[in-house]
């Protein structure tokens, strides 16, 4: 039965991935169509005036692609392992770039898990974090949490502190908010 098949179901997921993101990229430019300004949304500054953006990509790229996910979420696990911010990057060099947004709602996990996502980048570690928390999935409780810190080499006890204390919840909670004023 071709339906039970493991790369058929793969196929789907990266099938079903590649056209939502079709869609709201097309949902936008027909929004969008006939503007002559640009806009650009950047997150609103946080303690202090302190801004935290995750971004890969070129620092000088004319396109930026705010990307709102979800730890916990299965979906945006599988626009991941489909590889395709990795493809878009490779595609369009310096052109392009990404930032990274929670959008912590699916499980009850997802905001911690987010958290977690702040203190790899203390470390200068988003990135890695970022791909062994989906290749993990879904497995985001604090302790597999503290263990995947562990697993990249990151400085577990500051990473640790970090998590613990709740430095970043207050981050979470804004980018949460702003994702939800768009709609």
């Amino acid at each position: 039965n071709q339906n039970n098949n493991p790369k058929n179901k793969k196929t789907a997921i990266i099938l079903t991935a590649t056209l939502l993101l079709v869609f709201v990229v097309g949902v936008f430019w027909m929004v969008n169509a006939g503007k002559n300004d640009t806009q650009v949304i950047f997150p609103t500054p946080v303690n202090n005036g302190e801004i935290v953006l995750r971004v890969t990509g070129s620092e000088n790229a004319i396109v930026t692609i705010s990307e709102f996910s979800d730890f916990g979420c299965i979906t945006c696990r599988a626009w991941n392992q489909a590889g395709i911010k990795d493809q878009i990057l490779a595609k369009y060099g310096d052109q392009v770039n990404f930032v990274w947004r929670d959008f912590p709602v699916i499980t009850a996990n997802s905001p911690k898990a987010a958290e977690a996502g702040f203190c790899a980048y203390d470390q200068e570690r988003f990135w890695d974090y970022h791909d062994l928390v989906y290749e993990n999935y879904p497995r985001i409780g604090v302790d597999q949490l503290k263990q995947y810190a562990v697993d990249l080499g990151l400085n577990a006890q500051e990473f640790n502190e970090c998590l613990d204390s709740e430095k970043y919840k207050g981050y979470v909670e804004q980018e949460l908010q702003e994702a939800l004023s768009y709609g």
